[in-house]
């Protein structure tokens, strides 16, 4: 009986051994791989924060937690089991997919840049949803935001999907669902200290002189801060956009443009100003292709109205000798 528990105990033990192991192994692969994505948790966190621009401050860390459930949604519920079973039946799918998200991605880029220098547009753009409520503003500013994070959240999962690639089909599996877990948490939870920063400042003031300097500076600077931190996410759309199709174009047997960027890239000996040529680069193929489907779009658009003007003229006057007659 002694010697049935021994066994028992040392089965435990070594149950013990292999999940502490295998643990390890998982934080291990869990920082490579973040610190792989690293460049596109950093756009993530510089495009999160427009969308919560001239929100109601009482609502800012709300819409941002409905915004990290999603993120969470995007990447362990929708991406991660899509990218283990393509990465299993059809690896090759994995590349369209992205460069999909990434035309998105650079479209949303140019449309903004668009509205920017076109404000009567922007104006008529506005108008469709003046009569919206200000919850259904919200919705419709958190739906575009966990729009926007698939397709960002879809690049950091396969990323850190080829770097465990060569890993057993479990171990996989738990690497990726911490990093998702680690960099959700880590770039919403970022946000939403940033976008309450003013708030932070106010507080100061309130509670006396001896922090009044530092409050001032957050209250009247963070506005400032985050207008630049939408300007950068406006073109963090374009370069990611750009990098994902200049990359999966080379990938498809396009040598150009990518070999002439990464070239370029790689002259520069300062890492710095070799990532920034690289940057900028990306981000001028992003701006080009998105402008193109901004074009499309628009053209689309403008020939589905002048389809619907006449429909409703047509309309117009049937009422109008309906009145007459009577």
């Amino acid at each position: 009986m002694s010697g049935g528990l021994l066994a028992l105990l040392d089965d435990v033990a070594l149950i013990a051994r292999t999940a502490a192991a295998s643990a390890d192994d998982v934080a291990s692969l869990a920082g490579k791989t973040s610190i792989k994505a690293a460049g596109v948790v950093v756009d993530d966190a510089a495009v999160t924060p427009q969308y919560v621009d001239g929100v109601s401050p009482a609502r800012e860390l709300s819409m941002i937690w409905r915004i990290t459930k999603g993120s969470l949604v995007n990447k362990l519920i929708i991406i991660l089991p899509i990218a283990l079973l393509l990465s299993w039946l059809a690896p090759w799918a994995l590349t369209p997919i992205l460069m999909l998200g990434g035309t998105y991605l650079c479209f949303e880029g140019a449309e903004k840049i668009y509205h920017f220098f076109r404000p009567g547009h922007s104006g008529e753009h506005d108008e469709e949803h003046a009569n919206e409520s200000a919850k259904d503003a919200e919705n419709r500013l958190v739906r575009s935001a966990i729009r926007t994070d698939l397709i960002l959240s879809a690049e950091i999962m396969v990323i850190s999907l080829n770097e465990v690639l060569d890993q057993p089909f479990w171990l996989r599996l738990a690497t990726l669902i911490v990093v998702g877990i680690i960099l959700t948490l880590g770039v919403y939870g970022a946000v939403g200290v940033l976008v309450k920063m003013d708030d932070i400042g106010l507080g100061m003031l309130r509670r006396g002189q001896g922090t009044s300097a530092l409050g001032t500076a957050l209250v009247k600077g963070m506005p400032f801060v985050l207008s630049t931190i939408g300007v950068i996410g406006t073109f963090a759309m374009l370069w990611v956009g750009g990098h994902i199709l200049v990359k999966g174009t080379h990938e498809f047997g396009l040598a150009q443009p990518y070999e002439v960027i990464h070239h370029l890239g790689q002259s520069i000996e300062n890492s710095v100003l070799s990532w920034l040529v690289d940057t900028g680069l990306s981000m001028i193929c992003g701006l080009i292709i998105g402008a193109a489907v901004v074009a499309i779009v628009m053209g689309l658009q403008a020939l589905r109205g002048r389809r619907a003007r006449p429909a409703r003229s047509a309309q117009a006057l049937e009422i109008e000798r309906s009145a007459a007659s009577s």
